[in-house]
Parts: C-alpha cells; structure tokens; sequence
C-alpha cells in the first residue's frame, strides 16, 4: 500500500502562484510515477504533469506546460507542483497518484494510477 497526503491548496487572485505538496510513504516500489491531476466535480479527472521517481523524466498537460513545475524531494519523498501565472480556468481539486508503470510514453490517464491521495483544493478569483 502506498499512502500520498497533499497540502499547499488555497485561495489566490488571478496571476498568482501556489505551491503542492505530495508526501508519499508505504510501498515506495510502487512509486515509479507519480502525477498530479485536476478534478471538477462531475467530470473526469485530467492529467496536469507526471514525474518518473527520480526526477529525470516529466510530462506536462498542454494548458499547464511553462507555468507548472513538477520536482521530487528525495530526502523528504515529497512530489511538489509550483503553479504560476494561475487563471481561475485552474480553479479544482488536485489530486496526487502513485503507478507502477505508465501506458504509454507522457500518459497521464488516471487509470495508470492505482493510489491516490485525498486532493486539495485550489481556487483562483479574478
């Protein structure tokens, strides 16, 4: 079992920046990936960026893609996604997921996923 709490979420004006955290723990074997998705209710989840365990690989969702950073924090294994430039269009819940394995090369469907933390909310007022 692999257990990912996040935190950072909260309220900013349009343009503003916001930082996610993802603390990861358990079975960090099934921890290749981790990704951080976006969720309005009612709708499906929607892949933001992913990252291979060790920081080397990243992908990102085109709307996100040189406002969002996604880096790894070994020493704590921690996932963090710095947000910039935020537009009310980012206002969810983001959720962080933990997968083995990614069904093809930059997936970000949900369903490669099998972990996934509680979410944060993130809103942005104009």
């Amino acid at each position: 079992q692999v257990q990912l709490v996040e935190s950072g979420g909260g309220s900013v004006q349009n343009g503003g920046s916001l930082r996610l955290s993802c603390a990861v723990s358990g079975n960090t074997a099934s921890t290749n990936y981790i990704g951080w998705f976006r969720q309005v209710p009612g709708k499906e989840r929607e892949g933001v960026a992913v990252i291979r365990s060790g920081g080397e690989i990243t992908y990102y969702g085109d709307s996100v893609r040189g406002r969002f950073t996604i880096t790894q924090d070994s020493a704590k294994n921690t996932y963090d996604i710095q947000m910039n430039s935020l537009t009310p269009e980012n206002t969810d819940k983001y959720y962080c997921a933990a997968g083995i394995s990614l069904g093809a090369r930059g997936s970000m469907r949900p369903t490669d996923f099998s972990f996934w933390g509680q979410g944060t909310q993130v809103t942005v007022s104009s």
